[in-house]
């Protein structure tokens, strides 16, 4: 069973195209605003802000938000709402963890059509729980209950967390090099990202339900689209505390082609050997249930990868030993090398 062309993000409504365009416009109205408190352009995976006056300040906070984006279809329709707290948690934490930020607070929004207070606090619940997960305080949000524009049964949740870095620890991509080695540490499925079109594909293509058991994934559809979004702060942590660490990206929208450039400095890019770590089985059926091509899933999908980090070749034993005494797999995936700031794949 597949589709009979090729099917790409474009179909499901989503246009990775006219967000690049859109960000650029949102750049310029942006950088309007900006004092000399701020370190980073928008784009980056976390707004850096020095709290000090003075350039050499210590202090910088780190700051980011986002959203469940369309995974929360499939909580709707399994009627399981403890789990999208924790995915928006991670996926927060996980955005400033890759500039070496350390979580402070965590505040939520949470929106819907009628409140259901058993609902919300199975919500809060899993924000709660990834907010302690991951050492952070969950110290406020905000309820909307808007009749009328959310669907019976539907909301929307967003989150915004606050982080702290000591300046001269950031990770700005300033220490990667040529030649430096890529890890990548597996994701347990799609996390967050490329919903809209995993739904197209499962629901409209294939006509599976939520509790349809699908031999090739060893799943119910549900079960697999529910997976919790993974923290990397630990990993990601450790390696800092022995200083090995020269950079890490978040792989979430935009895939494995998108979100590794991000953190390299101009004039490196980033060589990744496809086939150097394992892809889980759901990219296989969505790969088919699409007739995808190779391109297309590497920009949507992370394609078993929810993190890439950055070692230079001397550390790379020490970290692939002390990630694995923490029970953290990590693959040899690639190397930095020369060019312009992108991913070569090989």
């Amino acid at each position: 069973m597949h589709a009979s062309r090729s099917i790409r993000y474009t179909d499901a409504g989503v246009s990775i195209e006219e967000a690049d365009r859109a960000v650029s416009r949102i750049r310029k109205l942006a950088r309007q605003t900006f004092n000399r408190h701020v370190l980073t352009d928008i784009g980056t995976f976390g707004a850096a802000y020095a709290l000090d006056r003075l350039p050499s300040g210590r202090r910088v906070l780190v700051s980011s938000a986002d959203g469940v984006g369309t995974k929360l279809k499939i909580a709707f329709a399994a009627g399981i709402h403890n789990t999208v707290g924790r995915d928006l948690v991670n996926h927060c934490v996980n955005d400033i963890a890759v500039q070496g930020a350390r979580p402070l607070f965590f505040l939520d929004y949470l929106a819907v059509g009628r409140l259901e207070a058993p609902v919300a606090e199975q919500i809060v619940a899993g924000l709660a729980q990834g907010c302690r997960e991951n050492g952070c305080a969950l110290i406020g949000g905000e309820t909307a209950e808007m009749p009328g524009f959310y669907s019976p049964g539907e909301y929307d949740l967003a989150g915004f967390i606050v982080g702290e870095v000591e300046r001269s620890k950031m990770l700005d991509g300033s220490s990667i090099h040529c030649g430096d080695v890529l890890l990548g540490l597996p994701s347990t499925g799609l996390h967050t990202n490329g919903y809209s079109l995993a739904r197209k594909l499962l629901f409209e293509e294939a006509g599976y339900g939520v509790d349809t058991l699908v031999p090739e994934i060893n799943s119910k559809v549900g079960e697999e689209l529910l997976k919790v979004h993974r923290s990397y702060l630990g990993a990601i942590r450790r390696l800092l505390k022995h200083s090995l660490l020269r950079g890490a990206a978040h792989i979430t929208g935009g895939g494995l082609t998108e979100n590794t450039p991000r953190m390299l400095p101009a004039g490196l890019a980033a060589r990744l050997r496809l086939g150097s770590w394992p892809v889980p089985p759901v990219f296989d059926l969505l790969r088919r249930l699409g007739n995808m091509a190779e391109v297309e899933m590497l920009r949507t999908f992370n394609m078993g990868l929810g993190m890439i980090l950055v070692v230079s070749q001397r550390a790379e034993s020490r970290a692939l030993r002390l990630l694995a005494a923490m029970g953290e797999p990590a693959y040899v995936i690639g190397e930095v090398i020369r060019g312009r700031r992108r991913v070569v794949w090989a």
